[in-house]
């Protein structure tokens, strides 16, 4: 199945000649080469996607996708499916660690509800794009129908055009969304369902190895879905869904995206197998706790900016690795080179 032809452009992020001025630039500041390590890749990528050598990072904007999961009935979590609705709250009264975030690094933060199991209050900060009050518990069918996750993908695109800025991070919450995000790694990496299930949300060893056999089972009742969308569709979630979408038309729109945990990096795999050259405008900000999010991160080759044990979701990894883009767009701005501090550069005589 070809992917779908509502999905936007997205252009390569940068050319040679351009990676060529940008290389010497950060190579000529006044350090050792390669001395800053990964801020200096870090600059290149930034420089790549704003396709110039001086970055500016503007406008940064917070998206939380929230939805249910029909799975949850298979007690894969270890908390209620209410619990979704109660965080939505909490973040929308502004007692989420994500609001504590985002208000000290200055991202303006909005909630999307993809899929909630609940009719939620009218809100400045909340976005109505609720596709179905959950989705159906996979164990016994599709998580959702084609048509709907297509409708998430082409909500999570208008998610993003209504937003100012050039820098988005994106974060989730759905109780069992672990669950999902497990099955799309095994189905679309090919690995054992077993090596990439983790605790969630905190269940203990049976909880653990109860999850462990619904996901192995669920897998098998799926086994004849491999394309992009049936396997979306069969596997995902409404949240997992938007958010790919997001990420595909944040990256046609060149802006910079923050990828936070497993979640996010789910629907980033996702959106990788559905436009490939999404992964140039995609930063990965932290490595996640969670079992499966490194065998995640290798399969995209992936290089995250922290590993901080953490495993709450929302966003969080994104916004905390916030401040090494700020400090990769400044040196390159702001450093002198060894020409403009009269500074003598490695003595070339002596490496040969």
């Amino acid at each position: 199945m070809p992917s779908p032809d509502f999905l936007p452009k997205i252009e390569p992020h940068g050319d040679t000649a351009l990676q060529t001025r940008l290389q010497h630039k950060i190579d000529h500041k006044t350090k050792p080469l390669g001395a800053l390590g990964r801020l200096e890749s870090l600059a290149l990528q930034l420089g790549l996607i704003q396709r110039s050598e001086t970055i500016t990072l503007t406008a940064p904007q917070m998206v939380v996708f929230a939805a249910d999961h029909g799975i949850a009935v298979e007690g894969v979590s270890a908390f209620p499916q209410a619990v979704t609705m109660q965080m939505v709250g909490n973040m929308l009264a502004g007692g989420a660690a994500i609001n504590v975030f985002a208000r000290q690094h200055g991202f303006a933060l909005q909630v999307v509800d993809a899929g909630v199991a609940a009719d939620l209050a009218d809100h400045p900060q909340l976005i109505k794009r609720k596709i179905a009050p959950g989705t159906h518990n996979l164990c016994e069918g599709p998580a959702m129908s084609l048509a709907q996750a297509g409708q998430a993908l082409q909500a999570g695109m208008s998610v993003v055009q209504s937003l100012p800025g050039n820098v988005v991070a994106f974060g989730e919450m759905g109780i069992a969304n672990t669950s999902a995000a497990a099955l799309l790694l095994a189905r679309l990496a090919e690995l054992p369902i077993a090596e990439v299930v983790g605790r969630g949300t905190g269940l203990d060893d049976a909880q653990l190895a109860h999850k462990q056999s619904v996901l192995k089972h669920a897998l098998v009742r799926h086994a004849d879905v491999s394309e992009v969308l049936p396997v979306l569709a069969a596997l995902g979630g409404f949240e997992i869904a938007m958010m790919s979408g997001a990420m595909l038309q944040a990256a046609s729109e060149r802006r910079v995206v923050l990828v936070d945990g497993f979640i996010a990096g789910a629907a980033a795999l996702v959106a990788h197998a559905l436009a490939p050259r999404v992964l140039d405008y995609l930063v990965f900000c932290h490595r996640s706790a969670e079992r499966g999010h490194h065998l995640l991160l290798a399969h995209l080759k992936a290089t995250p900016l922290l590993n901080l044990d953490m495993r709450l979701g929302e966003g969080t990894g994104a916004l905390l690795a916030w401040p090494l883009l700020q400090s990769a767009a400044l040196f390159l701005a702001e450093m002198a080179s060894f020409d403009s501090a009269g500074v003598s550069e490695k003595n070339k005589a002596q490496e040969a």
